[in-house]
């Protein structure tokens, strides 16, 4: 155990990651947990766990209500200090899934453009999208933007950016914002 009262040092919080399916969450978020030496998570596991189905079986069954509800109730659920958690794309739609994660540490949106959202959703057509009847990618998109930047402490500008240096970005700025501390025990 890692933790102040077991002399373990200062307890570190939990870095979540927001952003559009596609933008690279996963991967700059194991990125992001290898360089601190923390676990990773990602919520879209968890719920597919806890449907013993694929995402999109999972978004397939459900109303997008309900599932922005399932997914809320998921990732509220999530208590983990030294850990980078991916969340799902959606999860900016529940007030009370941002206010949990705010409340276990930094939150920082990967920002991607359009065009590289739109190109990598379209090489995984089987990836789990909440999305509603009608609306189209770009509308979602720009629906999503500005609950991304309202909800996040930082946002990274990943465009030029590969998933290693965007981690080490939110490293960095995370360090300098005093959001995570400089770990002293080599660990």
């Amino acid at each position: 155990m890692h933790c102040a009262s077991c002399g373990g040092g200062v307890l570190q919080p939990c870095i979540s990651i927001i952003g559009m399916a596609g933008a690279g969450k996963s991967t700059v978020g194991q990125a992001l947990a290898h360089l601190l030496g923390w676990a990773f998570m990602d919520s879209d596991y968890l719920m597919e766990a806890l449907y013993a189905s694929r995402l999109q079986g999972v978004t397939d069954e459900l109303s997008k209500e309900a599932f922005l509800d399932l997914e809320a109730c998921v990732v509220s659920s999530v208590r983990a200090p030294r850990t980078v958690l991916a969340t799902g794309g959606s999860v900016i739609y529940r007030e009370q899934a941002m206010r949990h994660l705010a409340a276990q540490g930094p939150v920082a949106y990967l920002d991607v453009p359009f065009a590289v959202i739109e190109e990598r959703i379209a090489r995984n057509p089987e990836r789990g999208l909440a999305i509603a009847p009608g609306q189209t990618l770009r509308g979602l998109f720009e629906e999503r933007e500005a609950l991304y930047r309202r909800y996040a402490d930082i946002c990274c500008p990943a465009e030029g950016r590969s998933p290693q240096q965007c981690a080490e970005w939110i490293r960095d700025r995370l360090l300098e914002l005093g959001r995570i501390a400089p770990e002293t025990d080599g660990k």
